[in-house]
């Protein structure tokens, strides 16, 4: 497994807008709040690297995403699990390769809904997720036009592989979200 240092080294290798690389540690430090919230606490670096990685090839490759990522950390030996769980994260979107371990699951849910989140929290008067509520992320979820590129149907079906409601993944990534924001800044 490559060290964080490493990974993010990789990650800007290919990407260099400031927009993927806050996504990417935004999405890092969600999936390792999940990690201890579900039990995996061992496995948080493990989980940030993944979702630090997730979108390793989006920057120069966004027609092959999740594809041309899988050759490029084959091409740097980085452990199959890491490159399996970045992969199954475009599953029926870019790849057939479905999530199958929490983490992976955890990672498809959660990928498009920070980003919705997000905007919603820079939308508010203080630009945070710190009195951020679900009801007002349910408002503007339910708004196809706002946030469009972030895929409801994802969401929705990352909370089923997960066996949640949708209304506690929501509640539970804000709470992710909060801990993001208090540890590094970022929205």
């Amino acid at each position: 497994m490559p060290t964080r240092e490493e990974a993010w080294e990789l990650l800007n290798e290919y990407n260099k807008e400031e927009f993927h690389l806050k996504h990417a540690r935004v999405v890092e430090g969600v999936m390792k709040y999940f990690a201890r919230e579900l039990g995996y606490a061992e496995e948080a670096d493990f989980w940030g690297i993944v979702g630090l990685l997730h979108d390793l090839d989006f920057g120069m490759y966004p027609e092959e995403h999740c594809t041309k990522c899988q050759e490029i950390m084959k091409e740097r030996g980085i452990d199959d699990r890491i490159i399996h769980a970045t992969a199954s994260h475009g599953y029926g979107i870019t790849v057939d390769i479905k999530p199958e371990h929490e983490m992976e699951k955890v990672l498809y849910a959660v990928d498009e809904l920070t980003g919705l989140i997000g905007a919603v929290a820079i939308m508010r008067p203080s630009k945070s997720t710190m009195d951020l509520e679900l009801s007002s992320v349910k408002k503007k979820y339910k708004t196809p036009k706002f946030a469009a590129g972030c895929s409801r149907e994802v969401i929705e079906n990352g909370a089923k592989m997960l066996g949640w409601e949708l209304d506690d993944l929501i509640q539970r990534t804000i709470l992710a979200l909060r801990e993001v924001e208090q540890t590094t800044g970022l929205v």
